[in-house]
């Protein structure tokens, strides 16, 4: 089954390379969606069937954080696996955020090889 990917990302270019990438590692990909902040992200979430988030933590009008913190109260999308693809570097929290429940982290910029691998090892785990 072909999986639909949500990008959550305030930067187009951003959201462009990691399309890109996607294509590149032959993801059995069926849409991509695109948003620029959690909040267009969860409208896009209640209207459309989503298999995988890939957002950023910091964006204008609401974060990853609170977007994903907003996901896990709804049953719709609580189970819906969040990779975070940041900027952020902090050891202590990634920890933070892995213990919470999001399923991997990647650190910006990364290459095509790293994050197929975290791709592929959240959708095994998923």
């Amino acid at each position: 089954m072909a999986l639909n990917i949500l990008i959550v990302d305030d930067s187009c270019l951003v959201r462009k390379a990691i399309k890109r990438i996607i294509e590149m590692i032959d993801l059995d990909d069926g849409n991509i969606y695109e948003a620029e902040n959690g909040l267009e992200a969860l409208d896009l979430l209640n209207k459309e069937r989503i298999d995988l988030v890939l957002s950023d933590l910091n964006m204008p009008e609401m974060g990853g954080i609170e977007m994903f913190q907003r996901m896990k109260t709804e049953d719709k999308t609580k189970s819906i696996p969040v990779v975070i693809v940041t900027t952020e570097s902090s050891v202590s929290r990634v920890k933070e955020l892995l213990e919470d429940g999001i399923k991997d982290y990647l650190h910006k910029p990364f290459t095509p090889e790293e994050f197929r691998e975290i791709i592929f090892h959240t959708l095994e785990k998923s």
